[in-house]
């Protein structure tokens, strides 16, 4: 495991300033791009570059994302599979083309195929499909019967957060989380809700006063949590959507002078690089966003290379990082 002190060496920053940006601190006045480098160190020291293939000419692979810097350094999910299929394609000599909006059929018709990284909206998928180009997506399906896909299993790894939790004897349960916006704009609830509410239903433990929703970031978390923690009744466990908005609850907790795990247990989503620095290190689940990189480029290359004309869905399956974070229930 990478250290804050490896970390800060490589991005020629200092251990303190690591720290902070890590652990999201909104005191820290530090420029985006010292941010990005930070947060692309820790991930690029966490991952293991794959063998080095022979190859007879390079190719160009487009890569096509629907947020902003700012919204990837928020939540550091989409910046760890980039990093991770920028370095696979960097270990079989491909170059890579940072593809826009303002692209165009004719502007690309270099690129061998694209690989889409984000949510898209219905004009995106009409703009990519514009390109004429094979692509595959990772984290969204739009259209099975056009493109392959990599996706995560969302209801196991859902279940799995809330059996540990169970196991620990909690059943005052949390959930917080964001909305989702699909490719045509329409809002609907997090997939990871859904599986919340329908398991803790069937094991006859659902509190809907416990669950809320706001923004995938650490301000929603802080502010969510205060606001659940205000009530008469409180969750002894809360379960979050992801890992940046546990940094926000962590502050909560801590500002309210609740323990960490010892009154309440937080389990996280997606076991970002920042996770394990977090005080306590939180629990959490694992999206193996290296293997969804690499998956990304391998099944592209693979299409290219067979011109397949079915398209192809992989789903990676997750795993519970437990740590610190969250503890059994006192009685």
């Amino acid at each position: 495991m990478a250290t804050i002190k490896d970390i800060a060496d490589l991005a020629q920053v200092s251990m303190a300033t690591v720290s902070r940006v890590l652990n999201y601190d909104e005191t820290l006045n530090v420029a985006p791009e010292t941010r990005k480098r930070i947060f692309e160190t820790a991930e690029e020291l966490n991952y293991v570059v794959p063998p080095k293939k022979k190859s007879k000419k390079k190719g160009h692979i487009g890569l096509y994302y629907s947020y902003s810097l700012e919204e990837e350094l928020l939540d550091t999910y989409y910046l760890s599979i980039r990093v991770a299929l920028e370095k696979k394609l960097e270990s079989m000599g491909m170059e890579l083309y940072n593809i826009t909006k303002d692209d165009t059929k004719r502007s690309i018709s270099k690129i061998d195929g694209i690989i889409c990284l984000g949510t898209f909206k219905k004009a995106d998928i009409e703009l990519i499909k514009s390109f004429e180009k094979l692509s595959v997506f990772v984290d969204a399906n739009p259209d099975e019967n056009c493109f392959d896909s990599v996706i995560i299993d969302f209801h196991s790894a859902t279940k799995s957060a809330l059996d540990y939790l169970i196991e620990l004897g909690h059943q005052n349960i949390g959930f917080i989380g964001g909305v989702e916006t699909d490719m045509y704009g329409n809002r609907f609830k997090d997939l990871r809700e859904d599986v919340f509410e329908s398991y803790l239903k069937e094991k006859g433990i659902f509190n809907g006063d416990f669950v809320k929703n706001g923004g995938y970031n650490p301000k929603d978390g802080y502010i969510i949590l205060k606001e659940m923690l205000s009530g008469d009744a409180k969750p002894t466990a809360v379960f979050v959507a992801n890992d940046t908005i546990a940094v926000g609850c962590y502050k909560a907790a801590y500002e309210l002078g609740v323990r960490i795990p010892d009154d309440l247990s937080i389990v996280g989503f997606n076991d970002v690089s920042s996770a394990q620095y977090m005080v306590p290190p939180l629990t959490t689940v694992k999206l193996y966003t290296e293997i969804m990189g690499e998956t990304a480029v391998d099944l592209l290359l693979e299409r290219i290379a067979s011109k397949r004309e079915i398209c192809k869905k992989v789903t990676i399956h997750t795993k519970l990082i437990v740590r610190d974070s969250a503890a059994a229930v006192k009685k």
